[in-house]
């Protein structure tokens, strides 16, 4: 029987590099298989908190990519209401009435509260500027915000970025910075919502239901009054010092007689916006299937 020839150098090298082919394709089928067992592993564990501020940067990338494109910007503003409302209401009514929205939606982030708005003139002092404790930012740095804010969420995934304003002073930033980068995005699958529904219900909507129910409009006010505290009080009741309620009407810088204001009212405009704005996002933001 002839010997078998020795194998050359050649021969050697291929079988040498075929070994460690399959060597490497082992460890990368065991590495990918760990890799996926682990993203179950945290899909399980992952907090359920709306908010962006409380996630990871990993647990809100593996949110973004399950399909929540959606994210609210609660916009709030730091200023006066009388001597019977804490300064931040609309920074923490807003943080409310936001989760409470996303909750809704069902499958939406929040973005952290932006509490620097416009709110009047320095020197001199204007609007709620007059007052001690209002914080004020000029207009154009606001629209700033706005608009680094939504490109920022643009560049994490979110395909529709929803402006939710607290305060009347800067409806018309939220519509322009909204219209200029929607037409910027026209040929992208992104869009920039002001959803004007949630001021309305907040102010037109709440007070005609509290008009139907027998309210003057001398209570109902356009700040601080009637609307304005039962609001606060069905969503940060600790914002509202009730031992002023009765000669609240009277303070400078309240338009309004909160006196009967009850959580319980404020519960049915809480309702009213919850419901008006869930809907007109989820209007906005539907897509017809391809």
């Amino acid at each position: 029987m002839p010997a078998t020839p020795p194998p050359n150098a050649r021969d050697e090298r291929v079988h040498r590099t075929a070994r460690t082919r399959r060597r490497a394709g082992t460890i990368g089928l065991r590495a990918a298989a760990l890799a996926f067992a682990w993203l179950a592993v945290f899909a399980e564990a992952a907090p359920a908190s709306p908010w962006l501020e409380e996630l990871t940067s990993v647990e809100l990338a593996q949110r973004v990519k399950a399909g929540a494109t959606t994210v609210l910007v609660p916009i709030g503003g730091t200023e006066q209401h009388g001597a019977h409302i804490a300064l931040g209401k609309h920074n923490a009514r807003v943080r409310v009435l936001a989760e409470r929205i996303a909750q809704r939606l069902g499958n939406a982030l929040i973005a952290p509260v932006v509490a620097y708005v416009p709110e009047g003139g320095i020197d001199p002092p204007t609007g709620h500027m007059r007052f001690p404790g209002t914080l004020t930012i000029p207009v154009p740095a606001f629209e700033q915000v706005l608009d680094a804010t939504a490109r920022s969420l643009r560049a994490q995934g979110f395909r529709d970025i929803v402006f939710l304003g607290d305060h009347g002073g800067y409806q018309d930033s939220e519509r322009a910075i909204a219209a200029r980068l929607n037409r910027e995005w026209r040929r992208a699958d992104v869009r920039v919502h002001p959803v004007p529904e949630y001021y309305r219900a907040a102010t037109d909507g709440f007070a005609a239901l509290l008009r139907s129910r027998g309210y003057t409009a001398a209570e109902i006010g356009v700040h601080g009054g009637l609307p304005d505290t039962a609001l606060t009080l069905a969503t940060v009741p600790g914002l509202v010092r009730t031992e002023r309620l009765a000669s609240a009407a009277a303070a400078p810088g309240v338009t309004g007689d909160p006196r009967r204001a009850t959580a319980e009212l404020g519960a049915e405009g809480v309702e009213l916006i919850v419901g008006a704005t869930a809907a007109a996002i989820q209007a906005g933001t539907h897509r017809a299937p391809p």
